[in-house]
């Protein structure tokens, strides 16, 4: 390993061939008041069939520069937020200076108030969807709600879903390594101002790695100026128990030096209930009606932290540092169940109580350095070292209580559990890119090494406390992923083809105490994409994409461990687990740049799901995580958002869907059972702006889900209902908010699984009705764009 990490650094000093004599090109971009267009987009072009030839970006002044330019003809033209300006002939001989290319910016008068280009642009480009909001109506918002009003994005709860499938976060093209929770918080204050678009990348090109689903990438607006910022922000979420949170952030830049720090503080908590129902069976019979009322109070303290150092030793070379912290010193849960048992026609034959106490510790802690060196022409080199460190540790007493109808005491069962686990995460990377004449060209490498250290001892307490070896297990598990990849694209006038090929060779390992064989697996895999993109004319344009991926097993769930609710609801983890390969495809039509409809289809392979089973003969319920047999998945989607008036904006999604899933029905003479759904899924949103200013703004949202699938549970339909004002004061420098979640009560559904000798459902409900009030204060130079951002590791996405 240390050997890759040599190579891969030496490989910065690798010489490049020199290119012949070239030029320089200077310009600005204006506007027609001749005020500069700040981070325009300046592209030439082949004056024959404008083709690209090179592509740049203006600075806070609007000034550009092209260098290496080869003699001849060429077009010069800019844009910016869906503006463009005209072809501008150009004969280059010698290095050249242009006076300025015109963007001629829109405007519309709101009463007294001017909005400029204020309807959000969505364009469909080869590999991905750009919903740009930078200077709309909506960029005032936060950046969870620009999130959810963008094309194809479905919110459940704290999960941020496209097509049906989780989501991961990007800002600026570094992934957000945060619970879904936790990414909530950070986008809810995380500007909107500060955004520039968001691309929704449902399959992600040959550089990204193979194991993952779609992206939502954040790409903020740049701004040079140098100084300081910083904000402190408080929330008060008021649910069956109040919950509260604080954070803070600074940011300082100078010419040179970027420096990004922040920490955020939350005590929480919680209380969920969940009502199950069983009914064991017999000979294709009721045998005993079980129902359960289940109870959960959590508390916890969670410290995070992150820092971000930039620095910049000239214009081509930069180094960057990013570090993340989480740590929970605390994590307690109550928990209390009763269950009575029934026979088959009602009669109350027992009850039993259990208590439950579980104490958790987690600490997880991230390192990233990146080297990057630009080119004198437009090729970069980037290096890339990365560390995670994980720790988790867990014990749990748990007390069960059996009882006659009567009240009189039966029996009881006690044990208790010790459990650790620690994991450790190096990665490293090279990435190369280039332009050879009109074809963007991507190249890389990178290795990627993963060691888990699992431990459960668990202990009868009945009669004193007695070590159970057969239930305990030491578990050692390890991965090693090579990969290498190239990919290339080229865009003429009405066409755009980008194409990419993945390789990933893994050999991995995992060695328990309590099983006598060793799982090992070494495979493989090539992971092609292509991308093509056609546009009619300016209001049609088609384009289908396909990619093959990969899932690989969370590390906890290859642990061969029991854990216990009960004595009867055990969750245990499967050391069997294979990866499960994936083939996507994506059929797409665009009219008008407003109405967008999606045809997919995924072969989801031997997709890894954890499903529940029921021993009817010894009266138990098992989570069990396994490989389907087959997975499928297809629908349609359709999304329009548009602007009603000048002060109301109107998004819609509505998304029709098909899933199927076979697995094998441990509990039933493993019989082969597929389970399918035919669902839909709506969503309507309204942004409201109340205030001439722009600085009182509301939301009103509807969701409806007519169902879901669930391995072998199928979830009913739910709605939700929210509600939301935010006023900015003190010229944006504070921000109050206040929101209200599943006004109807509706948020959550039953979920039934009934099949062969199956028959088990629950309801889940946690706190999803609360009142939420968020503010915030910016000080210093606010108005700054920082350097925040998350670290980029697929393999931390398999922490839980």
């Amino acid at each position: 390993m240390k050997k890759l990490f040599i190579i891969l650094f030496i490989a910065i000093g690798l010489p490049f061939v020199a290119h012949s004599q070239t030029f320089e090109l200077k310009g600005e971009v204006k506007d027609q008041y001749q005020e500069p267009v700040a981070f325009a987009s300046v592209f030439l072009l082949t004056v024959k069939d404008s083709v690209l030839v090179k592509g740049s970006s203006a600075d806070e002044n609007g000034s550009f520069l092209f260098s290496d330019i080869a003699e001849g003809l060429y077009f010069l033209n800019a844009s910016y937020v869906g503006q463009t300006s005209e072809n501008l002939a150009i004969e280059i001989i010698k290095d050249t200076k242009i006076g300025a290319l015109i963007i001629e910016q829109q405007a519309e008068q709101l009463n007294e108030v001017t909005v400029t280009s204020n309807k959000p642009v969505v364009k469909r480009e080869v590999d991905r969807i750009v919903f740009n909001v930078e200077n709309t109506v909506i960029s005032q918002n936060s950046s969870w709600d620009i999130l959810s009003q963008t094309p194809g994005v479905i919110i459940m709860g704290d999960d941020l879903k496209v097509r049906n499938r989780t989501t991961t976060v990007y800002i600026n093209n570094r992934k957000v390594q945060l619970s879904s929770e936790e990414v909530r918080s950070l986008l809810e204050n995380y500007q909107g101002e500060n955004i520039k678009s968001v691309e929704v990348i449902h399959n992600p090109p040959a550089s990204y790695d193979a194991e993952g689903g779609s992206i939502l990438n954040i790409v903020t607006s740049k701004n040079l100026s140098v100084g300081y910022k910083g904000n402190v922000n408080v929330g008060y979420t008021q649910g069956v128990f109040p919950k509260y949170n604080f954070g803070t952030s600074h940011f300082y830049k100078t010419k040179k030096l970027n420096v990004n720090a922040n920490y955020n503080y939350s005590p929480k908590k919680e209380f969920k209930n969940t009502l199950n129902t069983t009914n064991f069976i017999e000979d294709g019979d009721v045998l005993s009606i079980w129902d359960t009322d289940f109870d959960q109070i959590i508390r916890s303290n969670t410290h995070a932290a992150g820092l971000v150092v930039d620095y910049d030793f000239n214009d081509k070379n930069t180094l960057s540092f990013t570090s993340n912290g989480q740590f929970q010193p605390k994590r307690d849960s109550d928990f209390f169940q009763e269950t009575t048992i029934k026979d088959a026609v009602g009669v109350l034959d027992s009850i039993f109580t259990t208590n439950s106490f579980l104490d958790e510790k987690k600490n997880n802690i991230s390192g990233d350095l990146t080297f990057k060196h630009q080119f004198k022409d437009q090729a970069n080199l980037t290096v890339n070292a990365h560390y995670t460190y994980f720790d988790l540790g867990r014990n749990q007493n748990v007390n069960s209580n059996y009882f006659m109808p009567n009240g009189s005491f039966i029996r009881d069962f006690s044990f208790s559990t010790i459990a650790d686990q620690q994991i450790e995460i190096q990665t490293a990377q090279l990435d190369y890119t280039d332009y050879f004449g009109s074809v963007f060209f991507e190249t890389g490498i990178k290795g990627a090494f993963i060691n888990s250290e699992s431990r459960l001892d668990f202990f009868l307490q009945n009669n004193g406390t007695e070590f159970i070896p057969n239930l305990s297990d030491d578990y050692i598990y390890d991965e090693s992923v090579y990969a290498g990849y190239f990919s290339m694209s080229k865009d003429w006038e009405k066409w755009s083809i980008k194409t990419g090929l993945r390789a990933e060779h893994t050999e991995s390992s995992g060695v328990s105490v309590n099983v006598s064989n060793i799982n090992a697996l070494s495979y493989f895999e090539l992971f092609p994409s292509l991308y093509i993109l056609h546009t009619i004319n300016k209001n049609h344009s088609l384009s289908f994409d396909y990619s093959r991926k990969v899932e690989r097993p969370r590390y906890e769930d290859l642990n061969p461990f029991r854990t216990y609710v009960n004595e009867r609801t055990i969750v245990e983890g499967n050391p069997n687990l294979t990866p499960s390969f994936s083939h996507n495809f994506n059929l797409n039509y665009t009219l008008n740049q407003e109405y967008f409809f999606d045809f997919y289809y995924r072969d989801n392979g031997k997709y890894i799901s954890t499903i529940t089973f029921q021993d009817n003969d010894n009266l138990v319920l098992r989570d069990v995580t396994q490989n389907v047999l087959e997975s499928t998945s297809y629908g349609f989607d359709f999304s329009y958002g548009k602007s009603i008036t000048n002060n109301w904006y109107l998004y819609s999604y509505i998304s029709l869907f098909h899933e199927e899933e076979s697995f094998l029905a441990l509990q039933s003479d493993e019989y082969s059972f597929t389970n399918d759904f035919n669902g839909a899924y709506v969503d309507l949103t309204n942004y409201i702006t109340l205030s001439k200013d722009g600085s009182f703004k509301g939301e009103l949202g509807l969701v409806y889900m007519s169902g879901w699938l669930q391995g072998s549970f199928i979830q009913e339909e739910t709605t939700n209902l929210t509600v939301g004002l935010r006023k900015s004061f003190l010229n944006n420098r504070a921000i109050l908010s206040v929101s209200a979640n599943d006004l109807l009560g509706k948020y959550n559904g039953y979920v039934s699984s009934k099949y062969l000798n199956q028959d088990n459902g629950y309801i889940t409900t946690p706190e999803t009705q609360y009142v939420k009030f968020g503010f915030t204060y910016n000080f210093g130079n606010f108005r700054l764009e920082d350097n925040q951002r998350g670290i980029d590791k697929i393999e931390r996405e398999r922490l839980k």
